[in-house]
C-alpha cells in the first residue's frame, strides 16, 4: 500500500469539509464543469490486494464480444466526466467490473451511495444508463417532468429509437441509451456531457464512496489511459 492511499484510508472527510471541496474549490469545480478549465490531478494510490480482487473478472470481461466498446466508452468516461480521477480514485468514485446485481452489467461506475453510469450487454451491442439532473434536460431549467426537452435528448444519440428515460425521485432522472454509437454521441454532446458532471460533481461531493470494495484498478487503468493494451485481447 503507498503511503498516499494509507492515509486517505486512515482519515475521514477533512475538518467538516467533505468530498472533492477538500481538492478543488467550487469555483474552480464550476469552471470544470462548464469546460473553461482543465484540473491538475496527482499520481494514483493503489491496493495490491484490491487489484488482484478483481483482476479475474476483468479477463472475463475481455472475452466478451462488447469488450472493446465497453473500454473504449469507459475510458472516455474517465477522461471527460470525472473531475481529477487519479486523485479520487476508490475513494471518491469507482468502477466495478461484472458486478453481481440483478440487471447483468458489464461495468458500473459509482460515487458516494449513487450509481453514475452502467453498461449493459445488448446482444454484441451495448445499452447504457446514465443518472443525471432532470433540471439539465427540461426545456426551462426546472425539475418538473413535464418540461422534459425531448427534442434536444433524441439529438443525442445516433437513432431516436436509442433514447428512452425513467423518472427517479426530485431532481434525479435517467437516461438510457442504446448502442454503443449513440451512447459515444451522447458522451459527445456539449450538453450532455455537462449534465454529466453536474451530476458527478453532486454525488462526489457528498462524502466518501460506499463502493470502494467493488473497485476494479483494471478497468480504471482503462478510463485513466494507464493501459492500452486491451484492444488486441478478446
Amino acid at each position: 500500500m503507498t503511503p498516499t492511499l494509507a492515509i486517505l484510508e486512515r482519515s475521514s472527510d477533512r475538518g467538516g469539509v467533505k468530498g472533492l471541496r477538500q481538492f478543488l474549490d467550487p469555483e474552480r469545480q464550476r469552471a470544470w464543469m462548464e469546460g473553461e478549465i482543465g484540473l491538475a490531478d496527482r499520481e494514483r494510490s493503489e491496493s495490491l490486494e484490491q487489484r488482484f480482487k478483481y483482476a479475474a473478472r476483468f479477463e472475463k470481461l475481455l472475452q466478451r464480444p462488447q469488450a472493446r466498446d465497453v473500454l473504449e466508452i469507459l475510458q472516455i468516461y474517465g477522461e471527460t466526466c470525472l473531475p481529477i480521477p487519479r486523485t479520487t480514485e476508490r475513494f471518491y468514485w469507482s468502477v466495478s467490473c461484472l458486478p453481481s446485481t440483478n440487471d447483468k452489467p458489464l461495468a458500473r461506475v459509482n460515487a458516494s451511495w449513487m450509481e453514475l453510469f452502467t453498461l449493459l450487454p445488448d446482444g454484441d451491442d451495448l445499452r447504457s444508463r446514465f443518472i443525471v439532473h432532470l433540471s439539465d434536460f427540461t426545456t426551462d431549467g426546472s425539475p418538473e417532468p413535464d418540461h422534459l426537452d425531448n427534442d434536444f435528448l433524441e439529438q443525442c444519440v445516433a437513432r431516436p429509437q436509442d433514447f428512452s428515460h425513467f423518472l427517479w425521485k426530485a431532481d434525479t432522472f435517467g437516461v438510457k441509451v442504446r448502442s454503443a454509437a449513440s451512447i459515444r454521441k451522447f458522451l459527445a454532446n456539449p450538453r450532455a456531457l455537462r449534465a454529466i458532471r453536474r451530476f458527478n460533481l453532486t454525488h462526489m461531493n457528498r462524502g466518501r464512496n460506499a463502493y470502494q470494495a467493488s473497485h476494479c484498478y483494471s478497468l480504471a487503468d482503462v478510463m485513466l489511459g494507464d493501459r492500452t493494451d486491451y484492444t488486441d485481447e478478446g
